[in-house]
């Protein structure tokens, strides 16, 4: 993956970041509940637990979660084509579920490019290939080149290079590796304020990133495991 390569060696490289769980779903919700709800990749409910959103909802913030393949906005429904629910962990949540307003920041794809070139994101935004360019079904170099197309503009846009932050982290590993519970995946951390060609030692977890993005928006850090994970500062100046 040789443009994923360069923003490590450009930006901030987490070495020793290890997913929780196995299969995927597991790993989503430790990165948006602190806590892992459910290990099956089926699972077609709802869950009230505290969450991300509501964090954001409290603090003011505004969020979207783009998911390519999904079949309309406010979709809820389970996997359907290159569409995987269970990578799309806001569709889950009661809090979305059961609020229209909240349901229609769940969005295709497509309106990624659109919210970025009219200075429409919000203040966090949960990027989601579908599975033929997630390195899942498809090739690393099908990934990479993904990212290249539709996450290099993001990262030469002005909004991002004022004080974004961006994170680029695989839910598991290959399902025989269980380090950590999830095995070692490659997390970089890119943005303006990120010491350049960072590497860190420190072992993460998904609860890590958590805390990451609740601290960096503001929002109260206490959720789930996120409220006693290491959090990552050191990647910034």
């Amino acid at each position: 993956m040789p443009y994923l390569s360069s923003l490590a060696s450009k930006y901030g490289l987490a070495t020793q970041y290890f997913a929780n769980t196995h299969p995927s779903i597991g790993n989503y919700f430790m990165l948006t509940a602190g806590q892992i709800l459910t290990n099956n990749d089926s699972d077609c409910g709802t869950f009230s637990n505290d969450n991300l959103v509501r964090h954001l909802i409290a603090a003011g913030k505004t969020w979207k979660s783009y998911a390519e393949s999904l079949p309309s906005t406010g979709y809820t429904g389970c996997d359907t084509g290159a569409y995987l629910k269970h990578h799309n962990p806001f569709s889950y949540f009661t809090d979305v579920v059961n609020s229209s307003s909240e349901a229609a920041n769940l969005v295709g794809f497509t309106q990624f490019g659109s919210d970025l070139a009219n200075n429409h994101l919000p203040d966090f935004s949960f990027v989601v290939p579908n599975v033929n360019d997630d390195a899942h079904n498809g090739t690393l170099g099908q990934a990479d080149a993904w990212l290249q197309q539709n996450i290099q503009p993001l990262i030469a846009s002005s909004v991002f290079n004022t004080d974004g932050i961006l994170i680029i982290v695989f839910d598991e590993s290959i399902v025989t590796d269980t380090q950590g519970g999830g095995g070692h995946v490659a997390a970089v951390v890119i943005g303006p304020k990120v010491k350049p060609g960072y590497t860190s030692t420190t072992v993460y977890q998904h609860q890590s990133t958590l805390r990451t993005i609740l601290e960096a928006l503001g929002a109260d850090p206490s959720l789930g495991a996120a409220g006693n994970a290491p959090d990552m500062k050191e990647f910034f100046q």
